[in-house]
C-alpha cells in the first residue's frame, strides 16, 4: 500500500531489461476470485508509461506455435499478453541492433490458473506455443496493426535456444511463420 492506495500487481523483473511478468493479486473467497486484470495508473507507475490503443484475442489448439513476430518501425508495438484459457508458453526475443542482449530471449508459462501478463517491449520478436488443449490468448497493443509492416524471425531457429516444450512432429505453424528468417540472416529495423 502507498499512500493509502492498495497495489494490485507484482512486477517480476527479467534477464532482459524493460521484459516483464507481472502478477496480479488474486482476491478469493467462497464465490470464486477477482482481480484487476489492467490498470493504466498502476501500469504506469509499476512498469513504464505505455498507452494501449487495441486489444486482440486469439484461440488455438494444442501444438499451435505462433510467431516470432514483430512490427516493423513507424507501427512498431509494445505488447501485455496473457493466457486466459488453458496454457501457453510464451516468449520474447531481443532484436535491438547493439543490444547487449541481442538474441536472447525470456521464456514464461502463461495459464488460465497462475493469472500472469508478460510484457514485451518494442524492439522483441514475440511468440507463443500452445501447451494445453485448447488456449485463448489475449494481448493489448500500443499501436495500431498494420499489415504492411509485419516481420518476423523464424520460430524454429535452433540458434535461439528456445525450449518451445512441443515435439517437433506436433507444431502447427502458419504458412507464414515458416518462411521468416534465421536470426543470423535477419537485418533487424530496431537499434538499441
Amino acid at each position: 500500500m502507498v499512500g493509502g492506495r492498495i497495489f494490485c500487481m507484482e512486477v517480476i523483473h527479467t534477464s532482459i531489461d524493460g521484459v516483464v511478468i507481472i502478477e496480479p493479486r488474486i482476491f478469493q473467497d467462497a464465490r470464486g476470485y477477482f482481480f484487476e486484470s489492467f490498470s493504466q495508473r498502476e501500469f504506469n507507475e509499476k512498469v513504464r508509461p505505455v498507452q494501449f490503443v487495441q486489444d486482440n484475442e486469439s484461440m488455438s489448439s494444442y501444438g499451435v506455435m505462433r510467431g516470432l513476430h514483430f512490427q516493423r518501425p513507424p507501427f512498431a508495438q509494445a505488447k501485455l499478453v496473457r493466457c486466459v484459457r488453458g496454457a501457453v508458453l510464451d516468449v520474447a526475443v531481443d532484436i535491438r541492433r547493439g543490444s547487449p542482449t541481442y538474441g536472447q530471449h525470456v521464456a514464461v508459462e502463461l495459464t488460465e490458473d497462475n493469472h500472469r501478463q508478460f510484457f514485451i517491449p518494442q524492439g522483441f520478436a514475440h511468440g507463443f506455443a500452445v501447451l494445453s488443449e485448447v488456449a485463448v490468448f489475449q494481448y493489448k497493443c500500443d499501436n495500431f496493426y498494420h499489415p504492411e509492416a509485419d516481420g518476423g524471425v523464424s520460430i524454429l531457429d535452433a540458434s535461439l535456444g528456445i525450449d518451445w516444450r512441443i515435439p517437433t512432429d506436433r507444431a502447427i505453424l502458419s504458412d507464414k511463420d515458416t518462411k521468416h528468417p534465421l536470426l543470423r540472416d535477419f537485418d533487424s529495423p530496431f537499434e538499441y
